[in-house]
């Protein structure tokens, strides 16, 4: 993949300056090319990035720090590809979030972004056998017509929609709370280490971010834009995975859900969801069918 010069300087910033990208955007619509990203004074900084003196000074210092730091070879030298939004590799469903990431880093199989069929399968870090029985009928369909399973590596139905992609012969992609060079969570580590080198590991966090509470509840947003539509096993009625729905109800996204029995509180999530809509299934056939484009 070919780097401009401004992709080169927006993963700089990015670096620096790890938010989504509305909250740079005012700097490009101001230098396009990012040419005075270098050269800015600090009162200029804090008004066009609206943060406190203060901060804009420790930014502007950075910055100048990192004048002439190769990212893109380090990157490269651990196997990782930024992706910035200027570069036309980016993923353009993910344009239309408010807050797109302004660079994504990537490991694996680059060429997974391109498949025009994604699909998010997403539920319960308490997720039973129920789950993984459950996508065993939902998995191979999607499978056999080129869908690629998009998912958070979590523990859980995560993990199994992971582990079902790859055990019917399918591309699956993981959307990380966290930089490349940490893993949570540590159980995966196998699992992650299989999808670098056959999948995708996908982030907005440069390599050196940790995970933290906030950075999960803001990966959703991506799992959703990715995703032609989401399918949802086991999942209690309060929780991350209903975050990811209400980003994709946002997006216009089909949501599914498994049905579950009325004795299990992991039923609660996708049991209300198909009350209030959502488009109960028991086989992949059926989410090939409800696909938001047809």
């Amino acid at each position: 993949m070919k780097l401009t010069d401004v992709d080169r300087r927006l993963i700089a910033l990015h670096y620096v300056y790890p938010v989504p990208f509305n909250k740079i955007a005012e700097i490009l619509q101001m230098d396009p090319n990012l040419q005075l990203l270098y050269h800015y004074r600090t009162d200029d900084l804090a008004r066009l990035l609206q943060i406190p003196k203060a901060k804009a000074v420790r930014l502007n210092e950075q910055l100048k720090r990192h004048e002439q730091t190769p990212f893109p070879l380090l990157y490269h030298r651990e196997k990782i590809i930024p992706i910035p939004i200027t570069n036309p590799a980016y993923p353009k469903p993910l344009k239309w979030l408010i807050d797109p990431p302004a660079v994504l880093y990537v490991k694996g199989d680059l060429t997974i972004l391109d498949t025009s069929l994604k699909v998010a399968i997403i539920g319960s870090r308490k997720a039973t056998d129920y789950s993984r029985k459950a996508l065993s009928y939902i998995v191979p369909p999607l499978v056999d017509s080129g869908a690629v399973i998009v998912s958070g590596l979590a523990k859980g139905a995560d993990t199994m929609a992971h582990e079902s992609a790859i055990h019917y012969g399918g591309k699956t992609v993981a959307v990380l709370g966290h930089g490349l060079f940490h893993l949570y969570p540590k159980e995966n580590k196998l699992l992650a280490e299989q999808m670098a080198e056959h999948h995708l590991l996908l982030t907005e966090y440069p390599p050196y971010m940790r995970p933290a509470k906030w950075t999960f509840p803001m990966r959703n947003r991506i799992i959703s834009g990715l995703s032609e539509s989401i399918i949802i096993t086991e999942s209690e009625e309060k929780s991350g995975t209903m975050s990811t729905v209400d980003h994709a109800l946002e997006h216009g996204k089909v949501i599914c859900a498994v049905p579950g029995p009325i004795t299990s509180t992991l039923s609660l999530g996708p049991n209300k969801l198909i009350e209030q809509g959502a488009k109960p299934i028991w086989s992949g056939f059926q989410a090939l069918e409800n696909r938001s484009f047809l």
